[in-house]
């Protein structure tokens, strides 16, 4: 998953945090764009060459959740976006030229793929798919399904900032969840007490290139192919955290108009701006610093 993961699990957990950890491994392969041999891998070759290809159940339900999350974003959520990484390049200091991201621009799009399921089909060759804005949630979410199927009612999924509370610690408390301040290293910016169900972070802060003092994010406008603007970060907590990680992203895609449509949707939220000014349903000005617990 290309970050921390770990499980905090209560009772007798040995064989579920096996049975969890496999399932998030075989999450990760299968729809991993780093290996040639994964599902993905397979997706994009069929894309490359202009053929349809037949998709499994798990994987129509994601795609058919990627199309949800199109249509609720209104576009701005988009798995083809992954293709204009071959413009940017987020450790070399350096922006890419516009021409570069032009080039790309017609191959962004899901508007470009035929989906009738189970099949896939790409009328423009070249379109490629990314399930990293979406993978990492799921993954969370089964592994918090697998555990609560063994018979644990206390435990955390923590995939690299991606929650899911199977409930409470035993004691009955929830857990404590520092979020990191968008703008302040070692601080917190608020800390969310979390007793069931899933919550994510999506900001500007953990991947992005600095040029004279401004920030571009790795979070990129599907429309325009540069860095979204407006907000430093986004937390949502939801029933599932594939969810909330969607609704995060949306609204950092939106950039400022995003805190208001968390609002009109009664999101359980918090949002920072780039200019400091912190808001949502769960933000308390009151929080303490610290890391995230």
């Amino acid at each position: 998953m290309g970050s921390e993961c770990v499980l905090h699990l209560f009772g007798q957990a040995h064989a579920a945090a096996a049975e969890a950890e496999a399932e998030v491994l075989r999450i990760e392969h299968r729809y991993t764009r780093y290996r040639p041999e994964s599902l993905l891998s397979e997706i994009n070759r069929a894309a490359a060459a202009g053929v349809p290809i037949d998709v499994d159940e798990e994987t129509a339900a994601l795609v058919d959740y990627a199309f949800a999350a199109h249509r609720k974003s209104g576009g701005l959520f988009d798995i083809t976006t992954g293709i204009l990484r071959r413009a940017w390049n987020f450790s070399s200091g350096n922006l890419p030229d516009q021409s570069a991201i032009e080039r790309l621009l017609p191959f962004v799009g899901l508007d470009k793929i035929r989906w009738e399921r189970p099949r896939l089909s790409f009328p423009l060759p070249g379109v490629e798919l990314d399930f990293g804005g979406i993978g990492k949630e799921y993954a969370a979410d089964r592994a918090a399904a697998i555990c609560a199927l063994a018979g644990l009612a206390h435990g955390l999924i923590d995939l690299g900032g991606d929650l899911h509370a199977l409930g409470p610690k035993p004691d009955g408390s929830p857990w404590q969840i520092h979020l990191r301040h968008p703008r302040r290293p070692g601080e917190a910016l608020a800390i969310i007490p979390l007793a069931r169900g899933g919550l994510a972070t999506s900001g500007d802060y953990e991947r992005y290139v600095k040029i004279n003092g401004e920030r571009h994010s790795h979070i990129l406008d599907p429309w325009t192919g540069w860095p979204v603007r407006g907000l430093a970060g986004v937390t949502v907590v939801a029933g599932r955290c594939l969810v909330a990680g969607s609704l995060a992203t949306i609204a950092m895609l939106k950039g400022r108009a995003g805190a208001a449509w968390l609002q009109q949707l009664d999101a359980s939220c918090l949002w920072l701006d780039t200019t400091g000014q912190a808001g949502g349903s769960l933000w308390k000005p009151t929080a303490q610093p610290g890391e995230r617990g």
